[in-house]
């Protein structure tokens, strides 16, 4: 039972020793104040209570002694980080902005790294420019060719406006539109091909990086090609659609026509028999004039030598071949 008591002593030493190492970093203490950084153990012992690293706090505030920014306090990074802020990233940017003689403050780099962006990869950005290369850009000169570009833009942070000014995105779009615009504004694609210089003097003048987190110091064309003979193509594609339309419309006149030939035709046979209907009553009629009296024998004998003269000078008023109506009796 002893022998346990003891063990368990010596495992509960353990272990109050490895908490009282982790709650007051007395390394670390040690590590600043040789340093120059005035810190105290409490403090740091605070730090782990309120579940910030003290380790991550202490190095940025080494860092910033040494590089001579004095004004950075430790409250001051502790907020940063329980913003949920980047405090080495921050410290990094305001050394290296620092050495390069770029104005930036405490605040500013804090805003900077809370927006989103990496302000130690924008301050580097400010000493060392960017190049971006845009994707192929396709615009149409004034003759209808049509050209295809890639230009490598050329951009330097702007420390100032990272907050809320636009990204890279923003920046490409600007330099294609300023890329199609410039080829449609040429008369032809000689002219491009000859001075593509001119493309890129065009769009500078026009002011692309306003509002944007970067400056524009270069636009430059790497390469232009030419595409297909867009001019052409719209041509063959409206002469295809007049040919259409005139199709379309001839076979309207065509149906037209089909239809009042067809009208025509039903008039013809209404009259034919109406014609036939009339013809059908005249044997009527004379039988009835027979009955009557008012037609004679001899008169009907006169009408048939009337028909029949005729008829015989309708056949010999013929051509010959053309078949000849038959005498009727």
């Amino acid at each position: 039972m002893t022998e346990f008591v003891f063990y368990l002593l010596i495992f509960a030493v353990v272990i109050l020793f490895f908490v009282f190492w982790y709650y007051v970093p007395f390394l670390l203490w040690i590590s600043a104040k040789v340093s120059g950084v005035s810190i105290s153990l409490i403090q740091l012992f605070l730090m782990r209570i309120r579940k910030v690293p003290p380790g991550v706090i202490a190095r940025a505030m080494i860092e910033a002694h040494k590089a001579g920014l004095s004004t950075l306090t430790r409250d001051e990074l502790e907020a940063h980080y329980l913003a949920g802020g980047h405090v080495e990233r921050v410290v990094h940017a305001l050394v290296s902005a620092s050495k390069a003689n770029i104005d930036l403050t405490f605040q500013m780099a804090t805003a900077i790294d809370l927006a989103g962006r990496d302000v130690f990869q924008a301050v580097q950005m400010s000493v060392n420019p960017k190049v971006i290369d845009t994707p192929p850009v396709t615009a149409v000169a004034k003759d209808g060719i049509q050209l295809i570009a890639k230009a490598r833009v050329t951009v330097r942070a702007s420390i100032k406006q990272l907050v809320g000014g636009a990204g890279e995105e923003t920046v490409l779009a600007r330099v294609g539109e300023g890329i199609v615009s410039s080829i449609g504004s040429s008369e032809n694609h000689k002219s491009v091909l000859e001075n593509p210089d001119s493309i890129s003097k065009l769009v500078l003048r026009k002011g692309l990086d306003a509002g944007t987190a970067f400056e524009i110091l270069s636009i430059d064309i790497a390469d232009i090609d030419i595409g297909k003979n867009i001019g052409a193509a719209l041509q063959m594609d409206q002469a295809q659609a007049d040919k259409n339309i005139a199709q379309a419309k001839a076979e309207e006149r065509r149906a037209m026509a089909v239809a009042t030939e067809q009208e025509m035709k039903a008039k013809a046979q209404e009259a034919r028999a109406k014609v036939i209907e009339a013809e059908a009553e005249v044997p009527k009629a004379m039988a009835e004039a027979f009955r009557n009296g008012n037609l004679g024998i001899m008169d009907y004998y006169r009408m048939k030598n009337i028909e029949a003269d005729t008829s015989m000078r309708d056949a010999i008023a013929k051509p010959s071949g053309a078949p000849s109506k038959p005498i009727k009796d």
